[in-house]
């Protein structure tokens, strides 16, 4: 999930006030009205104007922080989320001040929620390699801070290749590398990602289909798929939930993942998404622990913090499943 993509209405216009930030709409509703998008461009648009309002060390820590009480409801247990640096950068905010604001809730949501998180900086693939590049520079003073570097922002007509120097920069820095690929973009995009890049995972990945030899190298290789089922729906890479093919993907052996992009934006977090796809699709209570099981893989956790996790999730799991119980697995 994108951290600026948790920005609820409410809290945008409680920063434009903080800030004198003068939003282009009137009100909370108006602005919540305006979150219906035709693709990934008009969305970006009303994302970027947002994200005026984040311009301080504060803002960013009362953003991060909000995102963190959600996800405790949601009972989440982990998150490993993105953050745009050059988004703010551009606009005169210090490095300094987005980091520092991010990473001290992120801080907070250990000692207060029992979250642990980790932070992946990522750069606007439709902005030049060179701002990639002095980006990454800027980043290694916060080498202790950022567990990974990624790639977003528009992905039709901005393949990874170019980025292919700015993350073997990254890798040699001791950084781990993920890039959104085959979303709007092609299954190439993917190709590219893993055979260029040398990335980890792919952010999305839906589109992989279209390569039949790609699928089976991502089941082999368990690369896994950070899967956002309402956002490819909203942002009409599939028409509907009952088309996507989240299910068909997991049971053809790949590590696909359920997460919630933009959660603020789409109108569904991370349970949001799992509840949805799960009555759209017809997933039985196997394939969610699947899924669940598969984003502690997919993490960038330690090994013994990954058993600890998966612990506590097979003895969740197992007690669901057991007779006494009284749940029972759905069926579609």
């Amino acid at each position: 999930m994108h951290i600026e993509g948790s920005l609820e209405p409410e809290l945008a216009f409680e920063l434009a006030a903080r800030n004198g930030v003068r939003l282009r709409y009137p009100s909370v509703e108006a602005l919540r009205q305006a979150y219906e998008f035709e693709d990934l461009p008009s969305f970006l648009d009303l994302y970027y104007d947002g994200a005026r309002v984040l311009q301080t060390a504060r803002d960013f820590h009362d953003l991060t922080a909000a995102y963190f009480r959600r996800a405790a409801a949601d009972n989440v247990r982990h998150a490993e989320i993105f953050f745009d640096p050059q988004t703010h950068t551009e606009r005169g905010v210090p490095l300094t001040d987005v980091v520092e604001g991010i990473t001290t809730a992120m801080r907070d949501a250990g000692s207060r929620h029992g979250i642990s998180a980790l932070l992946i900086l990522c750069f606007l693939r439709d902005q030049p390699v060179a701002s990639a590049m002095a980006t990454l520079e800027q980043a290694l003073a916060f080498r202790d801070r950022i567990a990974a570097v990624g790639l977003d922002s528009a992905e039709r007509g901005y393949p990874p290749e170019p980025f292919a120097a700015v993350f073997a920069r990254a890798r040699a820095e001791g950084f781990r590398v993920v890039a959104h690929a085959g979303e709007e973009g092609p299954a190439q995009h993917i190709r590219q990602s893993l055979d260029l890049l040398k990335v980890a995972r792919i952010d999305h990945g839906v589109r992989c289909e279209e390569d039949p030899a790609l699928v089976a190298e991502l089941a082999t290789r368990r690369v896994p798929l950070t899967v956002c089922p309402i956002s490819n729906v909203k942002l009409r890479v599939f028409p509907s939930l009952e088309q996507h093919n989240l299910r068909r993907l997991l049971n053809r052996g790949l590590c696909v993942t359920i997460n919630s992009d933009d959660p603020a934006y789409f109108g569904g977090y991370v349970n949001e998404n799992f509840l949805a796809a799960q009555r759209a699709l017809g997933l039985t209570q196997e394939e969610i622990a699947r899924l669940a099981r598969n984003s502690f893989e997919a993490s960038f956790l330690t090994d013994g913090e990954r058993r600890r996790f998966l612990d506590e999730l097979d003895a969740t799991a197992g007690a669901a499943a057991s007779p006494s119980s009284g749940v029972t697995s759905p069926r579609g």
